[in-house]
């Protein structure tokens, strides 16, 4: 063998040494290092709570007043970036409504502008609250959040009924949520951010769709 072959015999030999056993910086795209730092929480990114828009007050009437439809039309403005809204929501992933009842079905209607323009589905599976004990309510919602991988690292919203968000809030970890919600309140959005860990921090925001809405 001449020299000019040993020399690039020898190169290749510890090219491949290198690649087989120590070249970590050549590590492909995908590997099992790249993965690693890739994984995400099983945890919702955020979960977004709002009380459905304003009712007629007519104890009969189970739909929204004119108000109330205007909320509904106004709601996508959460999540879009203006003058008034420098830091908008990040947009919901999926979109979650309390189960039409026989007294309300506004939790449903005031998402459904919002489903509509951003293309995503309704859940309305789950009762705000329910004697009948098949049904499947804030816990049985609880779990499938929490466990199903789908929901990782995902924005979730939820329109709900206002006599059952605090304890919807405390079922998804939000400790120090308000243990109460006002029957005149229909401006906020309660925010629950949650680490890898799952530990939850809670935040009560304005809307500011509506005049007269409250401004913190």
């Amino acid at each position: 063998m001449n020299f000019d072959r040993l020399g690039r015999f020898l190169f290749l030999t510890i090219l491949a040494v290198a690649i087989a056993g120590g070249g970590t910086h050549l590590e492909p795209w995908g590997s099992a290092g790249e993965t690693q730092q890739a994984a995400v929480s099983k945890y919702p990114k955020l979960i977004l709570i709002i009380r459905h828009a304003e009712k007629t007050g007519v104890k009969e009437d189970v739909h929204l007043s004119e108000p109330g439809k205007e909320r509904a039309k106004q709601l996508p403005l959460l999540f879009e970036k203006s003058a008034k809204r420098p830091e908008p929501l990040p947009r919901p992933d999926f979109i979650f409504a309390a189960r039409d009842s026989k007294n309300s079905q506004r939790p449903r209607e005031t998402v459904i502008e919002l489903a509509k323009q951003f293309k995503l589905p309704i859940d309305d599976n789950y009762h705000s609250t329910t004697k009948d004990p098949k049904a499947k309510g804030a816990a049985e919602l609880r779990d499938e959040l929490f466990t199903n991988p789908k929901y990782a690292g995902k924005t979730i919203l939820i329109s709900w009924r206002h006599s059952a968000l605090p304890e919807l809030a405390k079922t998804l970890k939000a400790t120090n949520a308000p243990t109460t919600w006002a029957d005149e309140v229909f401006d906020r959005v309660w925010r629950i951010t949650y680490d890898d860990a799952g530990k939850a921090e809670f935040v009560d925001l304005p809307q500011r769709l509506m005049p007269g809405d409250a401004v913190k």
